[in-house]
């Protein structure tokens, strides 16, 4: 008789899965993610711009602030999406919860996702410093054992295997 396995599940944002959910409408298909790695887990994709009720396409933002509790502000017109996208971040990461990741891919240098050093704009434009999307950081803060990584450094295979080895250990 064959056993069937339950493919373990990671959390991903999903404009690496090819879906067009980026700030201009495209997306950042990484196929080695996808394709490869996704043969062995089950990719729950997360879009936190799109979540929360940003459209597809939509004004670029940034990071403004204090780095310990930026805002998320729109580039051309100043708006602030930060409350509506913490109010919709809390319900997403309780459902996450219920899902029982074993991991996280975020998108590198996205202002909701990116896992480290997204730069943080003061009052004068210039950068006051940096700190992780305003996702990523809630995810971690809520998740703080649950094995993340950037896809930026997923590109190098000593870190790629870490990961894998990382979210197969915490399974």
């Amino acid at each position: 008789m064959k056993t069937i396995r339950k493919k373990i599940k990671v959390g991903i944002s999903s404009c690496l899965l090819g879906e067009k959910v980026r700030y201009d409408g495209g997306h950042r298909l990484d196929r080695y993610l996808k394709d490869t790695l996704g043969r062995s887990v089950e990719w729950i994709g997360v879009c936190p711009e799109a979540g929360c009720g940003l459209p597809v396409p939509r004004e670029v933002m940034h990071l403004v602030g204090m780095p310990q509790s930026p805002r998320l502000i729109t580039v051309e017109t100043n708006i602030d999406h930060t409350d509506r996208m913490l109010e919709w971040t809390e319900k997403k990461l309780d459902e996450l919860g219920k899902a029982r990741l074993s991991g996280f891919v975020f998108k590198s240098n996205s202002p909701s996702c990116g896992m480290r050093s997204i730069a943080v704009y003061g009052k004068d434009c210039f950068p006051a410093g940096t700190s992780p999307g305003i996702f990523a950081a809630a995810l971690m803060r809520r998740f703080p054992a649950l094995p993340a990584e950037g896809d930026d450094r997923l590109k190098d295979p000593r870190a790629r295997e870490e990961f894998i080895e990382r979210v197969f250990a915490f399974k």
